[in-house]
């Protein structure tokens, strides 16, 4: 244990000490922020109202609430992975300055230095990501706040899962990436495409009904749909208190993907939660097996 810690407390203190790699982790999520603010925020909005119905009117907080939290969620569904990605490259940079052979040479084994890197990313990564969820939590508290405070304990559940599923994915890639320049390639691919396909920047139902299918086999889908239910829980519990008609909120819920469906059935919470929690038990169990191998070898 003294050898699992003392390593931890060296990768966080290297990926800290690094002002490059922490700047441009903790500039992603409030790059992020600042552009859906700027850009997709009047896009949502509009949206939004446009498909109200005739007749039916809410008041502008709660349409900021809305908006806000459609925000927030995508905001907080690409950070938590995209943020793993960049902590976890010190794996790879350990590798190209020759530091992990050195600490191979020394009584450590494989095994803890393995578990070191997953635990110190997992660390660096919940620090970057809570503190972008406080920033978000501050974009709602001047937006729209409706959020109890179940939502919010949700929430960082949520984050915490899905910096777990973003850690375990980028530690099983990063396990075979020996260049910066693959460090590079992967991150940047990770960064342009990831938002796209877990349906943080665009709803699952604006694309096609095949790839629609696809997506629905995608855990990074069902982490985000989490995000955005309790996100807006507290919005559409105060529709529903202004009378708002509960086939007209659901509805809406289909439209922000706030409810999924796999093959035509609605998956429920519970149900997303499982396939989150079981894919960071598959990619846990993978990067395991790798060491593993890698020992034999």
């Amino acid at each position: 244990m003294k050898q699992i810690s003392a390593l931890i407390r060296r990768n966080i203190k290297l990926y800290f000490k690094d002002k490059g790699l922490f700047f441009v982790s903790l500039i992603t999520p409030v790059i992020l922020l600042v552009l859906f603010a700027t850009f997709l925020a009047n896009v949502y909005k509009v949206s939004f109202v446009s498909a109200l119905p005739v007749g039916l009117a809410l008041k502008d907080a709660l349409i900021n609430a809305m908006v806000g939290g459609q925000l927030v969620s995508s905001l907080l569904a690409v950070s938590c992975v995209t943020v793993a990605f960049c902590s976890n490259s010190l794996m790879v940079q350990d590798k190209l300055s020759g530091a992990r052979r050195d600490l191979l040479v020394t009584p450590v084994r494989r095994s803890v230095l393995s578990v070191s890197y997953f635990a110190a990313c997992t660390l660096s990564t919940l620090i970057v990501n809570f503190a972008a969820m406080g920033l978000c939590f501050a974009y709602l508290a001047i937006t729209g706040w409706y959020l109890a405070a179940a939502d919010v304990c949700l929430l960082a559940l949520d984050v915490l899962l899905l910096t777990l599923f973003g850690v375990a994915l980028s530690s099983c890639i990063h396990f075979f990436l020996n260049t910066q320049g693959q460090v590079s390639a992967v991150g940047t691919m990770v960064s342009a495409g990831y938002g796209f396909l877990c349906g943080a920047y665009m709803p699952i139902n604006s694309f096609s009904a095949g790839l629609q299918r696809a997506m629905s086999f995608l855990p990074g889908t069902y982490g985000t749909a989490l995000l955005r239910n309790h996100a807006l829980a507290g919005a559409f519990r105060e529709m529903r208190a202004v009378g708002f008609p509960a086939e007209i909120v659901e509805s809406i819920r289909d439209s922000i993907d706030c409810n999924l469906y796999f093959f035509g059935e609605k998956v429920s919470i519970g149900t997303m939660y499982l396939v989150l929690c079981g894919t960071i038990a598959v990619l846990s169990a993978l990067y395991i097996l790798f060491n593993l191998r890698k020992k034999k070898a």
